[in-house]
This record gives C-alpha cells, structure tokens and sequence, in this order.
C-alpha cells in the first residue's frame, strides 16, 4: 500500500515537473538595460505591471554580479553573451591606452578599429576586434549555421559585445540614426521604413510625459551649483532634439520597434535552428548620467520601460514562437552626490584637487629625475608613460600606489603586475575582495600599471555643471549588483537571492539548447531553472586541450 501510495503521489507530480523543466527556445531573447542596478529593480518591483513584472514572475536571481572592478558599459556588455569576464574578453574598460598605437591618440575605444586610417578614439570605425572570446550567437552559429544573430542597441558598444563577431543585422544609435558596421551585409528590408519612421518622430516636438502617481514624491528640483537643477524634467523635447530624445524613454521604444521589425521580416524563431536577438536599451544609463537615479526622471524612465517591454512581450506572444528571454544589465549606478546628502548620505562627495594624478606624475618626475608625465591616467587605470626606463619602471609603480593611497578620496591602489600574479576568483562574488575584483578585470598588455579604487560614495565627475551629474564605474556593489530574471512560457516562478554572475548566463542558456560550450573556455556556469528536482544543466561540459 506505502508503494502504491507513493507511485501515485509521484504520478500526480509529475505534470508539474514537466512544466517546471524549461523547454527548448526556438529563439533566445537577451536583454541589456544598461544601469539597470540591483537596487533600481529592488526599488520599483512594486510598481511595475507590465514587461519587468512578467520577468519577475519567472526565474529570479535579484543579486546578479558584474563581478569585475570596471563595472563601465562595455567590459560589462562582453560578459553578458561570452560567460567571460573582462580579463578574458579583453575588454578591461570603455577605453584604454595604448601606447604603441601607430596613430597620434593612444587612447583606444573598447568597440572600435583604431588600424582604420585617420581614425581616433572619438571618430572611430566600429568593429569587434577587441572583443576577444566568442559571443553566445558565433557558438550558435559554429554549431549550426542556419542560426541567425541579430542585435539591436542604444549604443555601438552594447550591440557589438552582445552581437559578436558573426552578426547577421547589427544596428545601434549612432546620434543621428541607426547604423551599421561598413561591410556587415545587406540591411534587412525592415530598415528602410524604420529608419522612416524614426526620422518622422524625431522631427516632430514631443510633449511632457504624465508623471505617474508614484513618482510625484521624487518631482523636486535638487541644485548641483551655478544654476543647474535635475529632479523636475518630464521628457518633453523640441522638434529635431536627439540630445534629449537619447536620454529619454523615446530611445528604448524605438530600439524595441526596430527589435519587432526585424523578428517580424527576419521570421526569427521560425527557421531550422534557433535563433538570437540581443537588445541593449541604453535610457537608463543615459537618464542615470544626466538626471541621477532617484529623481522623477528616472522614476518615468523606469515605468515606460516597463509598459513597453509588456507590448513587446504580447507581440512575441502573438508569434506563436517559443522563446526564452534573459534580461540583466551591464552595471549598476549611483545617485548624484548633491541628492545623496539630503537622503540621509552626508558623506557623498565629487573628486577634486586632493586627488590629483598629474601632480603626483611630476612630485615622481622630481623624486627620481625623470621627465615628462610619468603617470597617464585613463579612468581607473593609471599608465607609466613609456619613455620611463624599464629598470625604473617597478620603482615608479609602487612609490605612485604609495602617495596615490595618501589621497583622502582612495580606498586602494594596486600594482598591475601584482594583480596580474593573482588567480581567478572562485567564491561567490559577493565575498571577493577588491584585489579579486580588479583581477576579473586585469588584462596584462592592455589594462594599466597602477588600478584606482576610489573610496565609497565618491562620483569621479568634478563639475557637474558642464555635463554628466551622476556615473558608476567604481569596485563598489552599487555598481556591482543587477538583476538576472529568465523567463519562458509555463516558467515556474523561484526567487534565488545568493549572489551570482552575468557570466553565468551564456552556459545557462546554452544548456536549454543542448550546445556544449568547454568548461576551460568560459568564467561562467550553468545555473539550474528547474523549480523541481529535475535540472537544465549537463552534468559536465567536454575542455578543449589547454
């Protein structure tokens, strides 16, 4: 009678199992929302009724970690796709320096091809050279080449770390319009008539938004000196403004409307294999940068990206296709410094002269009777200039950390060629230290001599009167931690709250669609979407000889 009893319970469990197991997508939807923190996806849960709601019904993982210390757009756009961290992708920052460039401006942009004759790291020929592990959709299409590979972004460099180096449409915001890499192929027929009714929308002037009931409470001026508020704007623009059509939901509705037209023209979903679309929404970043996080700006921003995410979901639906979706983010963000001090922040600071690396470039000059800069800083990444000599080069690295750590705004420095000495981290990621943190970012060769880690609450903008008031970028988790939500049709809903990667998500994924990807190859592992006891990921993926 136990036995029979027991066959029974297990019969009668059974169907839920099934559906707990996730099915085999025909195609794979990746979202990026670039900014998107942790803490932004903690504070709206609540409101959200639409796209971001029906992701939070599915697989949650609330704590995701771009692990690394460069948490900038492009190093963590080329974790997303490549379940490599950055010391892996080569993609150690938005940009570098690279000394021995043949061109006259040494710094080098993460998605460009600096070879390209007259090129520099501000007019730039897009490419994906420097992105140096495969992306999930070239693993797709080594395997079957009948898979296509679409992506579709905001920005150059989020399409293109997405996207890969076998890319069958690859469109981004380039200012003006959306384009393409020069050679990638004929535009889909989709394009033309896009492309016609953007440019019709951005002629035409567009009015405030509603500010919705929940965001009243955040629709107060906040003074950040010599004149400038933020906190009020409500995304009305004049006729012909792509500045504030960029910074604004406007931009994230046309990327999904081009994201629609090219599943619609393309039939992803509908062909032999599986296909990819990857899309990187880029208004949160931009409203994070130009408004902060915690304003009415945001709050809108955030809502209609929801709303709009729910009819791009419906259409999907509509298609009949089966798909799986992942959304993340490429870093988290923080609040400008000036509104974290009236909630409750009173330490929050912007740099200023008491860090001053080309003063500390010439105290070493004086110090060791060397001349020129000595220290050439690149954001978090300090180079010895190369005309230091060699046997003097150590020297220089670490009397630079020692007055660099005087700095009252530091809260380390580390030599790169101690952190290049280091392993990998394997703990979770919410236990590594800021040397393991620089070190999944530290790219010999590429990264620079000297890391920076400013200390907590500081924002690297000086003036926030002449642009930007508000970034990330820093070995905090405020710009570490973002959401990681899957979703598919039938999903059963768990909430996994432990700390885990965005490189954790190519193996994820592969797994759903049998593709073997080589344990050695990857930072990455599989996490397991089967609410049951049953389990997506393959017992053990084959390494490739070292």
């Amino acid at each position: 009678m136990r036995l029979r009893s027991f066959v029974i319970a297990l019969a009668a469990l059974s169907p839920v199992a099934a559906q707990a197991q996730p099915p085999r997508p025909k195609l794979i939807v990746a979202i990026s929302v670039d900014q998107f923190s942790a803490d932004l996806f903690s504070e709206y849960r609540q409101h959200f009724t639409g796209g971001l709601r029906r992701l939070s019904e599915g697989v949650v993982f609330p704590s995701g970690y771009q692990s690394h210390a460069a948490t900038e757009t492009c190093p963590g756009h080329s974790t997303i796709l490549t379940g490599s961290r950055p010391y892996r992708t080569g993609i150690i920052a938005n940009d570098w320096l690279d000394q021995t460039a043949a061109r006259e401006d040494k710094r080098i942009y993460c998605a460009e091809d600096e070879t390209v004759p007259g090129s520099t790291s501000r007019n730039y020929t897009v490419s994906a050279r420097h992105l140096l592990v495969p992306t999930l959709g070239d693993r797709m299409k080594n395997a079957d080449p009948a898979t296509r590979v679409v992506s579709v972004a905001g920005k150059d460099r989020a399409a293109v770390m997405m996207g890969g180096h076998k890319v069958d449409q690859l469109w981004f915001w380039n200012g003006k319009d959306y384009v393409t890499i020069a050679g990638q192929g004929a535009p889909d027929a989709a394009i033309a008539p896009f492309r016609s009714t953007l440019a019709a929308r951005i002629a035409q002037p567009q009015p405030a938004m509603p500010v919705p009931d929940v965001c009243t409470s955040r629709d107060r001026p906040i003074p950040i000196g010599d004149g400038k508020t933020v906190g009020t704007w409500h995304f009305g623009r004049e006729a012909g403004d792509k500045t504030r059509f960029r910074a604004s939901p406007e931009i994230d509705d046309m990327n999904l409307t081009l994201a629609e037209a090219l599943i619609d023209s393309m039939r992803l979903g509908r062909g032999p294999a599986t296909d990819i679309i990857s899309i990187g929404e880029s208004a949160t970043d931009y409203v994070g940068h130009t408004y902060g996080t915690e304003g009415v700006e945001m709050c809108i921003q955030l809502l209609a990206l929801d709303k709009r995410l729910g009819e791009f979901f419906d259409r999907l639906d509509k298609t009949g296709v089966d798909y799986v979706v992942v959304l993340t983010a490429d870093h988290g963000g923080h609040d400008l410094p000036e509104r974290n001090r009236i909630h409750a922040a009173p330490d929050a600071q912007r740099v200023d002269n008491r860090l001053d690396l080309k003063a500390i470039g010439e105290q070493l000059g004086r110090e060791l009777k060397l001349t020129g800069p000595v220290l050439l800083p690149a954001g978090g990444d300090v180079y010895i200039d190369k005309a230091v000599p060699e046997q003097m080069r150590v020297k220089v690295a670490r009397r630079a950390a020692e007055l660099i750590r005087q700095s009252p705004l530091v809260a380390d420095v580390f030599v790169g060629a101690d952190v290049a000495r280091m392993p990998q981290p394997t703990s979770p990621p919410e236990t590594w230290s800021f040397a393991e943190r620089a070190r999944a970012s530290y790219l010999p060769g590429r990264s620079g001599d000297l890391i920076v880690a400013l200390k907590e609450r500081v924002t690297p903008i000086p003036d926030p009167t002449r642009g930007y008031v508000a970034t990330h970028g820093s070995f905090w988790n405020y710009d570490r931690r973002v959401p990681i939500l899957f979703w598919w049709k039938g999903v059963q809903n768990f909430e996994q709250p432990l700390g885990v990667e965005t490189v954790d998500i190519l193996p994820t994924l592969a797994s759903l669609i049998g593709l073997p990807v080589p344990a050695n190859e990857i930072d990455g592992r599989c996490l397991d979407l089967d609410a049951s006891e049953g389990d997506n990921c393959p017992v053990a993926a084959p390494e490739t000889a070292r």
